[in-house]
């Protein structure tokens, strides 16, 4: 049984580990935004230290890719200092953190998946943080794991599923563009992933763990119409015709060239399990 602390445990990502890591029998501590804001230095380094935990997953992060252009200031405090103050409680309590990041760290200039040594180069805010995030935890904590994911949902929280599914309970047709490409990772899927690297502490450094294989998002938003049983037609659309105020890559589909890494199932069948939770719900 390991000591796992969570971050951010309010969020949709924070909840799945909480539930997974319950789940597999750890003694898990999660911690909401309302009960720990992490970019206060001092109410964080107590809580961490309070805790003794094995592990800190840090999930606690500004996702508000288009709201990080105007409002980078709080995307600054909660994705760079946020990290940082994270990073340097867990280190004070000797316990690994597992710090969540993401696939905007790169430009979207390749064709093929971008591995953990690749050169970095954010095209949006919240992509700049979420580097400088890496950065700050990996110099607060030499025992640490940075996982970069992608294009998550789940429940409890924004994300492009539902919206979806609402958009295809009101129109006959939509369009969504087909110049973007990437690897939606259902948080289920993810959350466990991260409980087995809380486990895993010789495992430091860099991961690239997101759900297998790749799509479009008009692909996704296909997907998701038919495991849903809902009629609606998807038209190909391009991001020029949907300006957005952050710049998105446009294909951020996520390797690993580590030995043995953690591998997700397809983003097919996040799709189908999440939709299977939702009935359920």
């Amino acid at each position: 049984m390991t000591k796992l602390l969570v971050t951010g445990a309010g969020g949709m990502l924070g909840r799945a580990v909480v539930d997974v890591a319950t789940r597999l029998g750890h003694d898990v501590q999660g911690r909401s935004r309302a009960q720990l804001d992490v970019t206060d230095a001092q109410a964080t380094r107590l809580a961490v230290l309070a805790g003794r935990p094995h592990a800190v997953i840090n999930c606690a992060a500004y996702t508000d890719v288009d709201g990080a252009e105007s409002d980078w200031r709080n995307a600054e405090a909660v994705n760079v200092q946020g990290a940082a103050n994270v990073g340097a409680a867990a280190a004070e309590a000797g316990a690994l953190i597992v710090h969540v990041s993401t696939d905007y760290v790169f430009d979207g200039s390749k064709r093929e998946p971008w591995l953990e040594s690749d050169p970095v180069a954010p095209l949006c805010v919240y992509g700049e943080t979420k580097l400088a995030g890496e950065q700050a935890v990996a110099e607060a904590d030499p025992a640490h794991a940075i996982v970069r994911t992608a294009w998550l949902f789940g429940a409890g929280g924004k994300n492009f599923v539902d919206t979806i599914l609402g958009l295809g309970e009101q129109r006959d047709e939509i369009s969504v563009v087909t110049d973007q490409v990437g690897c939606p990772t259902w948080t289920g899927h993810l959350a466990g992933a991260l409980v087995e690297l809380a486990e895993r502490p010789d495992e430091t450094g860099i991961h690239h763990i997101a759900a297998s294989g790749s799509c479009s998002w008009n692909e996704l938003a296909l997907e998701i119409f038919e495991r849903a049983g809902i009629n609606c037609r998807v038209l190909p659309a391009t991001s020029e015709q949907f300006v957005r105020p952050a710049t998105r890559p446009a294909y951020s589909v996520l390797g690993s060239e580590r030995r043995d890494p953690l591998v997700l199932p397809d983003w097919r069948d996040g799709v189908q399990a999440y939709l299977a939770t939702r009935v359920a719900a």
